[in-house]
């Protein structure tokens, strides 16, 4: 069998990926462009990729294809029913980066309410050796404990992140967008709600219609403006034009990004030319990435092949 890793510098090379010879031959190509796609997995029965497009063009030139294994939650990028009518399993990973997210997620809300950026520069820049006291004050923040935590999206990672806010001392209150979540353990809100009352929003939902574009400048203008919103879930979720003029304006008092609507960062996203680090964050989307995830991810692909192979497909795509 053969088994071709398409876009092999989306895990990192620090990861191992040896384990998938067991299955038979490894080929791995580091990146791949859209026009070399039907070249590398023309003979291949399992192909391993992340953001590679497959679809039918792509897919009818390699007949050998048995399984297609994404290295994602998401497979947006997947003609399912072409799949589907050509009996191509489908295998995506859940789960792996649960703990890495949530763990992002306050990092970049306690480095926008400390004031982290602010504080470090001080010390680093000298004016700390000079300073007549022992403290500073110039940057006012604020306890976690007492506050709102809202959370829009109460699955495993939102559920991860109420957890560790509830530990911290926070009210967590929750919005789901699509409707289908529910919990006994927080309250559930309505969308205005939420905005009115929390004083940091992370967003942990999935990217449809409906949440598309969700935080735009009347959700920012409802926000109390010393609240901070941290994004760990997709970047279109947030219009970025609106965030520049929330913090720009100071609707709000800052946020925490790791995700945008268009990845790596466009020059001219509005954005990029927000300089002020106290109140705004922005980190390469790699929240996800933690060494321990990025095994797991492996380890996960490594299980569906091999479940696969013993006709018991798991994470299988329907």
């Amino acid at each position: 069998m053969k088994i071709v890793f398409l876009d092999r510098n989306t895990i990192g090379f620090d990861i191992d990926t040896s384990i998938f010879k067991e299955f038979g031959e490894l080929e791995e190509h580091n990146s791949c462009a859209p026009s070399e796609s039907k070249e590398y997995i023309k003979d291949a029965d399992v192909v391993i990729f992340n953001k590679t497009i497959m679809n039918k063009d792509i897919l009818e030139t390699a007949p050998n294809v048995k399984l297609l294994c994404v290295t994602a939650t998401g497979y947006d990028n997947i003609d399912l029913e072409y799949a589907r009518s050509h009996s191509i399993a489908v295998c995506n990973v859940r789960g792996y980066s649960t703990p890495a997210v949530v763990q992002h997620t306050f990092a970049l809300a306690l480095y926008v309410l400390e004031r982290i950026s602010y504080y470090d520069n001080y010390v680093k820049s000298g004016e700390y050796c000079k300073a007549a006291g022992f403290s500073n004050f110039d940057e006012k923040y604020y306890e976690l404990e007492g506050k709102t935590w809202g959370i829009i999206g109460l699955g495993n990672i939102g559920k991860g992140v109420a957890r560790v806010a509830s530990a911290f001392g926070c009210k967590v209150i929750y919005y789901s967008a699509s409707g289908n979540n529910c919990s006994d353990e927080y309250e559930r809100v309505e969308f205005d709600e939420l905005l009115k009352e929390s004083d940091i929003i992370s967003i942990h939902c999935p990217l449809t219609d409906k949440t598309r574009g969700m935080m735009n400048l009347e959700a920012f203008k409802k926000m109390k403006k010393s609240a901070i919103i941290v994004n760990v879930a997709r970047g279109p979720i947030v219009d970025e034009q609106a965030l520049y003029t929330a913090l720009t304006e100071d609707m709000i008092a800052g946020a925490g990004l790791d995700v945008l609507s268009k990845e790596p960062m466009s020059v001219d996203n509005p954005l990029a030319q927000y300089k002020d680090s106290r109140k705004l964050i922005i980190t390469p989307h790699m929240a996800w990435a933690s060494v321990e995830a990025r095994t797991r991810c492996m380890e996960e692909i490594y299980k569906n092949i091999k479940g696969f192979l013993d006709n018991n497909p798991r994470n299988r795509v329907d």
